[in-house]
């Protein structure tokens, strides 16, 4: 297990938003990105999670009153299941980019066909 304070831990999930090219960042839409603790306890190796409506099921009238679309990124899983701070900004790395994927409307079984699973 390896600990990251939480800044440090942001800015490994701020560093791994700064990966993904611009065109796709730019073309992200209401959609916020939080750092929690925990997830649910339902669930409590869940890594990271996305709440909202895809780009791609989005019609005219979505974005009436919408709020924010919520990518979670979960601080806890992650750092227990690492060893290094090396694999942990990995870690948050991969799963930042799986759940943008989520944002664009890329399902779980695409991304594990293309190694971000």
């Amino acid at each position: 297990m390896v600990q990251l304070s939480d800044a440090e831990f942001d800015d490994a999930v701020g560093d791994a938003l700064d990966t993904i090219p611009a065109g796709l960042t730019r073309a992200m839409d209401n959609v916020v990105v939080l750092v929690e603790d925990e997830p649910p306890a339902d669930d409590p190796e869940l890594l990271g999670v996305y709440d909202g409506t895809p780009l791609t099921e989005r019609d005219s009238g979505w974005a009436a009153g919408a709020l924010p679309d919520r990518i979670t990124i979960f601080r806890g899983p992650l750092q227990r299941m690492c060893e290094t701070g090396e694999e942990l900004r990995e870690e948050i790395a991969v799963t930042v980019v799986h759940e943008v994927a989520h944002h664009f409307g890329i399902d779980d079984d695409q991304l594990h066909e293309l190694g971000w699973g």
